[in-house]
């Protein structure tokens, strides 16, 4: 039944967008893609998207994200993550884990799109996914060796520090978000700090808006009922991934210990990524 449903919802969606905006093509509003690390922000984003159908004629978002890692375990061919990103039919909004490689981000920064890549603190990002991979996804790589260990302390040692025997590999922090910055550099796409969509929503809100006019296309929506109809599509509580939804939350979790063995790992990553102006922190 759940694939059936799956079958059938763009059929659905299809329908409901037809009535909601009377058409039925829906070529004329650029293409968008989200984009994220996992546990950065990505279902945040995902409800902003979701927001978008309501304001502008996009007939969905995406059920499935485009990954780079098979569900099995393994990573995907970059034919595969690029024949992936080319499905995504006219007027839906595509939404994933995609890394910088040359053919992706010449794909999606290609004239005429529009992408947004959110990234989050990484110490805010290690703790959900020690939360996330030890007690709501018993199918993460790192479940049962999360669970082997003795409490979330040691967890979080080794989400810092990555590892690689026994059949698990994990990189480390630093070494996770090399991906981030590659995407930082690259033009075209705007960069969204996680932190900015909780606690500066409203700008961050109708910047991304903006982001979507650059390309000449004109929303049809008042801009002051979009920036109300994004606001109301905002409900982390509704997100299967959801934990806390708040900004800040490794300062009740990490020790001195941790902060320690986090700069020895990190360097100056938080400096270059603008959450510190130093490491004494």
């Amino acid at each position: 039944m759940p694939s059936l449903r799956r079958t059938l919802r763009p059929y659905g969606k299809t329908a409901q967008a037809i009535l909601r905006w009377k058409r039925l093509s829906f070529n004329d509003a650029p293409p968008i893609f989200g984009n994220s690390k996992p546990k950065s922000g990505s279902h945040l984003l995902l409800q902003v998207l979701n927001g978008f159908t309501q304001i502008m004629p996009y007939k969905y978002v995406d059920a499935d994200p485009v990954r780079t890692v098979k569900y099995e375990g393994g990573r995907r061919t970059s034919d595969e993550i690029l024949a992936d990103l080319k499905r995504v039919p006219n007027g839906v909004i595509g939404w994933g884990y995609v890394d910088a490689t040359p053919e992706n981000a010449s794909f999606l920064t290609s004239s005429g799109r529009v992408n947004f890549f959110i990234y989050r603190d990484p110490r805010d990002m290690l703790v959900s996914q020690v939360f996330f991979a030890t007690d709501m996804h018993e199918e993460h790589g790192m479940h049962d060796y999360y669970n082997s260990l003795p409490d979330f302390a040691a967890r979080l040692n080794v989400a810092i520090t990555g590892i690689d025997r026994d059949g698990l590999k994990m990189v480390s922090v630093r070494q996770r978000y090399e991906g981030v910055f590659q995407w930082l550099e690259q033009k075209n796409v705007m960069c969204l700090r996680f932190e900015d969509l909780i606690n500066n929503r409203d700008a961050t809100l109708l910047s991304m808006l903006d982001e979507v006019e650059k390309t000449g296309y004109t929303i049809p929506t008042p801009r002051e009922k979009a920036l109300l109809i994004l606001i109301e599509a905002i409900q982390p509580g509704k997100s299967h991934t959801f934990r806390s939804g708040k900004t800040g939350g490794w300062t009740k979790h990490f020790t001195d210990e941790h902060k320690k063995l986090f700069k020895e790992v990190s360097g100056d990553l938080l400096v270059r990524l603008g959450y510190e102006k130093s490491n004494d922190w």
